[in-house]
Parts: C-alpha cells; sequence; structure tokens
C-alpha cells in the first residue's frame, strides 16, 4: 500500500519512517525535501567502510538500521548531512555508541536471546544538538550570501515562462512581469534564493506540458495554457515541498518549514479575533481498513465494514482482553505491519501477495486469531505502521463509555490495601470502641 521510508524497527525488515496512505500522500506529503542542493557527495557509514552517494541516502539509512542496529532522527531536519555523518563516525571511533546513543530494547519481555539492542541518534544529546544547529547556521550563512549575489547580480538574462518577452538585468524585472502581465507568482524576489534553478525547474515542467499547480499533464501546449488560465492555476503548488529550497524563509530556523514560521507570525491575530467557531468545519476522519483499501469518513461505518466483510470485531478484542489504550495501538500497529509484510499475524506464516496473505487468514479463521500478547504487547510497536493512520485517533479505554452499564457505586465494596489478616485487624478496630470513648 506504501513505501517504507523510515524509523520503524520491525524485525528483520526495516520500515525506515512511518508509512502514509497513498489516498491521502497527495494532500498531505510526508517526505519534504531536504534543503541542499541534489549533490555528488557521498555519505559514509558511522561504523564501518560503507558509503552511498546522497541521492541514495535511504539505501544507508537502511544498511545502519539493518546491519549497525542504528537510528538517526529527524534526518530530514539536518542541514549538510554529509558533514554531518563525518563528525559522528569521528567521535564513534572515539568513543562507544552507548555514550552518544538512546538504547531501545525490542522484544523486551520475550526470551534474552530475542531481545536485540538498538541505537537512537538524535538531538535529545547535547552535542548532536549543537552539531545540528551549528550546520543550520552554516547553510543559513551560505544561503544569505548567495541570495545577496544573486540581488546584486546585473547579468541576468531569461526569457519568460509564458511569452517571448527577453529580460536582462536584475531578476526581479523577469518576477514582476509574470506577476504583473501574467498573474504568476512566486513570491517577492527578495524572498527567492538559488532563482535560475528554481525557474529552470518550473520550465521543466512546463516543456513537459505539466500544470504547475494541479501537476497534471496534457497532450498539448494550449490545452495545458486553457486549462491553467480557466482553473486560476498560474501558480505553484505550496504542498510540493520541491520547491522548499528557493524560499530563505525556510532556512532560518532548525526543523521549520515556511508553514511553521507563518503559523507563528499569525498566531498574533488569531488571538485578537473573537473566539467565534460558529462557521467551523471539521474536515472528516478517513479511515483505512486494517486488511483492504476501503475508507470510511466515521469510524462506527470502519469498524461495521470490518466485522461485515473481514470478521474482525475490534471491539470484541478490546472486551475479551481487557485492552487499555496503549494496547490497542499496540495491537492496531502490530496488524498494520503484519498486513503491509505480507505476513499472517496469527500464524505468522508469510506469503508472496497481499492477495495470498489474506485468503490465508479467512480460509484459516486466523482472523480473530492473536498470538500470545508478549508477542504484539512490545514497545516497538508504540511506533505507528502508517503516519496518517486515522484509526489510532479514535481509539479508547475498555471501560470508557460503559459507565451507565455498571453497577451503581454503592453496590461496590471498598476493601483496605492491606487484607492480608483481618483476624489480627479485627480486635483492634475503633469500631469495637464504646461510642463515647471515640469522642472524648
Amino acid at each position: 500500500m506504501a513505501t517504507p521510508k523510515g524509523t520503524v524497527i520491525c524485525g528483520e525488515e526495516g520500515i525506515l519512517e512511518p508509512l502514509t496512505f497513498p489516498e491521502l500522500e497527495a494532500e498531505s506529503p510526508n517526505t519534504p525535501s531536504l534543503l541542499q542542493h541534489p549533490s555528488d557527495e557521498l555519505l559514509v557509514c558511522l561504523f564501518c567502510s560503507e558509503s552511498v552517494p546522497l541521492l541514495q541516502r535511504d539505501t544507508l539509512f537502511r544498511h545502519l538500521l539493518l546491519d549497525h542496529k542504528l537510528v538517526i532522527a529527524d534526518v530530514k531536519l539536518i542541514a549538510n548531512l554529509p558533514r554531518y555523518m563525518v563528525y559522528w563516525k569521528g567521535r564513534l571511533l572515539e568513543q562507544p555508541v552507548t555514550d552518544f546513543c538512546s538504547v531501545i530494547k525490542t522484544n523486551s519481555t520475550g526470551p534474552v536471546e530475542k531481545q536485540e539492542d538498538y541505537f537512537l541518534l538524535c538531538d535529545v544529546l547535547p552535542e548532536d544538538r549543537i552539531l545540528r544547529e551549528r550546520l543550520q547556521q552554516e547553510r543559513l550563512e551560505e544561503v544569505l550570501e548567495q541570495q545577496q549575489k544573486e540581488r546584486d547580480d546585473c547579468c541576468f538574462h531569461r526569457l519568460c515562462l509564458f511569452c517571448s518577452e527577453e529580460f536582462t538585468g536584475n531578476r526581479a524585472s523577469l518576477l514582476n512581469h509574470m506577476a504583473r502581465d501574467h498573474s504568476f507568482s512566486i513570491g517577492l524576489p527578495d524572498n527567492i534564493v538559488y532563482c535560475n534553478e528554481f525557474l529552470d525547474t518550473l520550465q521543466c515542467k512546463l516543456d513537459k506540458l505539466q500544470c504547475l499547480y494541479c501537476e497534471k499533464m496534457f497532450r498539448d501546449k494550449t490545452t495545458l495554457k486553457d486549462h491553467m488560465r480557466k482553473k486560476a492555476h498560474r501558480r505553484i503548488n505550496a504542498n510540493n515541498h520541491e520547491y522548499d529550497r528557493f524560499y530563505v524563509i525556510n532556512y532560518l530556523e532548525l526543523g521549520k518549514t515556511w508553514e511553521d514560521v507563518q503559523s507563528e507570525d499569525d498566531q498574533d491575530l488569531i488571538d485578537d479575533e473573537d473566539d467565534d467557531w460558529s462557521d467551523w468545519q471539521a474536515h472528516p476522519l478517513s479511515a483505512v481498513c486494517l486488511f483492504c483499501d476501503h475508507q470510511s469518513e466515521t469510524m462506527d461505518q470502519i469498524y461495521t465494514h470490518m466485522k461485515d466483510s473481514h470478521g474482525f470485531d475490534l471491539h470484541k478484542l478490546k472486551m475479551k482482553l481487557n485492552l487499555k489504550f496503549y494496547q490497542q495501538v499496540k495491537l492496531v500497529n502490530f496488524i498494520r505491519r503484519h498486513i503491509h509484510q505480507g505476513c499472517c499475524y496469527g500464524c505468522q506464516e508469510k506469503f508472496d501477495s497481499r492477495a495470498d496473505m489474506l485468503n490465508h487468514i479467512i480460509s484459516e479463521g486466523h482472523v480473530m486469531k492473536l498470538p500470545q500478547m508478549s508477542t504484539w504487547d512490545q514497545p516497538q510497536y508504540y511506533f505507528p505502521t502508517y503516519e496518517n493512520d486515522a484509526l489510532l485517533c479514535t481509539l479508547s479505554d475498555s471501560n470508557e463509555g460503559e459507565g451507565d452499564d455498571m453497577c451503581p457505586s454503592e453496590d461496590i465494596p471498598v476493601i483496605a490495601e492491606d487484607i492480608s489478616n483481618l483476624r489480627v485487624l479485627k480486635p483492634n478496630s475503633f469500631l469495637n470502641q464504646p461510642e463515647k470513648q471515640m469522642f472524648q
């Protein structure tokens, strides 16, 4: 259903980051580009001689996870990844990895021989935080220097993206022309950096007959032009993170994009407005079935679908096993991960295709067959398999909302914590004392 990319640890296969359901990915991209130029620089392994080009960084992260049990947190926020890797390779030659990394033990309640230690390198460590901030500051200085060069550059020469008019001198003349005459604005000239590369990227998309906003492809230039004009698509898609590195605002603060910074800037305006939420329209949650691609906008609908179509009753399991909230989270993530990996969660048998696995689960009656709780009630299943899994947002404690069915409180006995020897306690109880002594 989705491509593995992140930091979830799951047995012999590494999912390098929470997955994303593809139906929602277009609206909510989960892989923003690094704010750095594509480069032929090599990324080195922190422990061995393995190295890969920067554009193949996922290969190295997988190698670190599977061969060295190490995960680097928030890789996308590291401004200069090659230098970051070189720095930590040197430090790990001087001191053991446990001096720098948090240790995550998998299968912590299982047999010792099945337990594994994984290492997490993150900015909780002050040294790592300082390194990330220094790399971010150096990158910001580099970007501001480049921006100033482009401001002062009088040798700019380029044709308009939408007409044959030619512009020389400062880049602002072209950008202002496109905004004024073609209603196409990519922002103020002083907010843009690497302008030539930005315009090359846009020109390449237009040459491929691709709309810059909805990014659909068209059969000819005339059709594309009419589409962008009629649909008011003469703008870029702000959700396409390919453009992030062309805006200075994305370099200003560690770990924050233009959306984060703008949100903070707008907060004061929001605080001043009346607290009138009458016109608020919440976007409905769209939960995906555990077993197929079916989606429902209400939780009742998705639970009914799983029960009727697949024979899976999550409510029944919750009540039968008396599952608390976090146990339900682990169970959902456990099932999600096994389904994604083509593995029956009931008997652990693996299959070449998802269809074969689902047929097996149904035919063998494994839909409601769970392994021992110690198998799935593990810390590693706190991590969501799909980061936009709306099903996790609807879970609740097993006794929540059932107060009306419970016995009245007066029928529930109250028992002292220490009831180890009631016979010893009874003679010394104050209830045996005369009433007048009690109130003296």
